[in-house]
């Protein structure tokens, strides 16, 4: 292991709960275009990819134009939302976080589907903003599973995947680190199940707060 460890944390599902905002503002979505509404599962299955690859997953039978047209109606209803209520922390993140940030040879980032906008409320919202050393979102990537975010997340810490771990609930979140050259840990407690993550190949899959920060240790201490 060289002096510094990088551990990249994905957002919706894995630090905040927000299925809640996710659900509605599909709703509204699919409402103001006029076509009828994925089910609950499907809709949670895309959480992790960008708008545009979401909504050609979940419809691939509407023209480019109208799934751009959800995107945008999605956009809006989600940003009220997020004004009106903050999404929740899942139990024990925020301690988890700072705690790490703590520890001088550790680096955290994020790697999210989210936008800019969308990441800078919900951190600045619980306070977080200022644990993360470098923050990848969808803005300036390609959709999950692509390893672009990681890869500038690598390139801006100094620190090589072998001694990287990331961190998520989605399958997305699990190929984007292995083709990263992470180690990847999948959490259960957010949108994928945890055998669907560990057929995704995620080196370890854990069902709370402390067992994600031993096996954060476990990993990039023997790497």
């Amino acid at each position: 292991m060289t002096g510094l460890r990088l551990v990249v944390f994905d957002v919706d599902g894995t630090i905040v709960d927000s299925q809640d905002h996710i659900h509605g503002a599909m709703e509204h979505a699919f409402t103001e275009v006029g076509h009828p509404l994925p089910s609950r599962a499907e809709i949670l299955s895309i959480v992790g990819l960008s708008l545009p690859e979401a909504m050609a997953r979940l419809v691939p039978e509407l023209p480019a134009v109208a799934q751009a047209d959800l995107v945008e109606a999605y956009k809006g209803s989600f940003g009220r939302m997020r004004a009106d209520r903050l999404s929740p922390l899942f139990d024990g993140m925020a301690d988890l976080i700072v705690r790490l940030r703590a520890e001088p040879e550790t680096l955290l980032g994020v790697a999210t589907g989210k936008s800019r906008r969308g990441l800078t409320h919900v951190l600045a919202g619980h306070e977080l903003q200022d644990n993360f050393i470098t923050t990848q979102v969808a803005d300036d990537h390609p959709s999950k599973p692509h390893p672009s975010m990681l890869l500038a997340a690598l390139a801006e810490t100094g620190v090589p995947a072998r001694d990287a771990v990331m961190i998520g609930d989605t399958t997305y979140d699990i190929q984007m680190g292995r083709a990263a050259g992470f180690h990847t840990i999948g959490v259960s407690w957010g949108y994928h199940r945890a055998e669907t993550l560990a057929a995704a190949g995620a080196g370890r899959v854990v069902e709370t707060a402390g067992a994600l920060a031993d096996a954060i240790d476990d990993i990039l201490e023997t790497a």
